[in-house]
């Protein structure tokens, strides 16, 4: 039987590798349900839009009748839940959408999931699975050693990571009180086509395009570990169809990289293959700004049980994958350039003020 994949939030920049991925690579036939707030674009779904497995339906996951309609209309094999909202700086200058979506949301739709999945026979119901996408940031700051594993306590220090926490313990609960099939995955700092630009490295692409200033947060010391996003499409396939119901899996891309450094790296690249600046190199655009409240230090994932049980291993290294984004950003101006002309002009966000 062909698998049909109901995904939440396939219109986002992780969700539609996922669905470009699925549609490329397997016969699955994929449902994208997307409410299309501002992070959003159907543009990012253009190679697969007529494709006959692929199908969108416009609709708020915190709408649980909606759900529950959705989900008896197109009776899906399996669910993958990446609607969220997810910009660590947002999440500081309005938390409430954060708690709606992430944690609201997830109730509804768990909710709509439980009685969809009880109406099935038993060999739908033991075919069935719930994959709940999240962070790493959930368990909080690192020192300078150490790495988060799938048993890490969880310390999340922001409005977003703590409203991806509480989105974490609802899906576990629905699997140990209801019997609900889940399966959990926790990724590191995803990087490369299609994200919208408020995030760092797209930011940071644009902006030194331009020639504008490159805001660093403080020092620039943060560290993270970047996973390039066609890597992590490809490792939530294997969890959502290997994987064992009830386990989570910490998805990372081993690529630890200070903040400072990465935008080094992007200048050092866009010097190299479009025209030079008149003011010289573009890391003399690097500013230093006033760091983010609760920011924290360094994550960095143990992705050795993925590796073990699931045979999953990131294609992309950091400068491979930074080439490949670079590249395309600089290929797909249409696709981006509305985007700062009339969504986000790349403004200073989560000032806590």
């Amino acid at each position: 039987m062909t698998q049909k994949i109901l995904i939440t939030g396939g219109a986002g920049f992780i969700g539609s590798a996922v669905i470009r991925h699925l549609i490329a690579e397997t016969d699955a036939a994929v449902v994208n349900v997307d409410k299309l707030t501002y992070a959003a674009n159907l543009d990012s779904l253009k190679p697969v839009a007529d494709n006959p497995r692929y199908a969108f339906e416009k609709a708020d996951i915190c709408d649980g009748a909606a759900m529950a309609h959705l989900l008896e209309k197109h009776r899906p094999t399996a669910i993958m839940h990446l609607a969220a909202e997810s910009h660590v700086d947002r999440s500081i200058d309005g938390p409430g959408a954060f708690i709606m979506t992430n944690v609201v949301g997830t109730y509804a739709l768990l909710d709509a999931s439980v009685a969809y999945w009880r109406s099935l026979d038993e060999a739908g119901r033991a075919r069935f699975r719930f994959h709940h996408i999240s962070t790493d940031e959930v368990f909080g700051s690192l020192g300078e050693t150490g790495f988060f594993t799938e048993t890490t306590p969880y310390d999340p220090s922001s409005p977003y990571s703590s409203s991806k926490a509480s989105s974490d313990h609802l899906v576990r609960a629905w699997h140990r009180t209801y019997g609900l099939p889940v399966v959990l995955s926790n990724c590191s700092n995803n990087y490369g086509p299609c994200q919208f630009p408020e995030k760092l490295i797209p930011l940071m692409i644009l902006n030194a395009l331009e020639g504008r200033p490159l805001p660093v947060y403080g020092q620039g010391t943060n560290v993270r570990d970047w996973l390039y996003v066609e890597d992590h499409a490809r490792a939530l396939w294997e969890v959502l169809s290997k994987g064992a119901p009830g386990e989570s899996y910490n998805v990372g891309g081993n690529n630890e990289m200070k903040n400072i450094e990465v935008v080094q790296m992007i200048c050092d690249i866009l010097d190299d293959v479009v025209d030079p600046l008149p003011g010289g190199p573009r890391r003399g655009l690097i500013t230093h700004v006033k760091d983010r409240p609760g920011h924290d230090q360094r994550y960095a994932i143990d992705a050795s049980k993925i590796r073990r049980d699931l045979g999953w291993e990131p294609r992309e290294t950091f400068d491979t994958g930074l080439r490949r984004t670079v590249d395309w950003y600089l290929d797909n101006r249409d696709w981006w350039q509305p985007l700062r002309d009339g969504v986000y002009a790349g403004g200073r966000l989560g000032l806590a003020v």
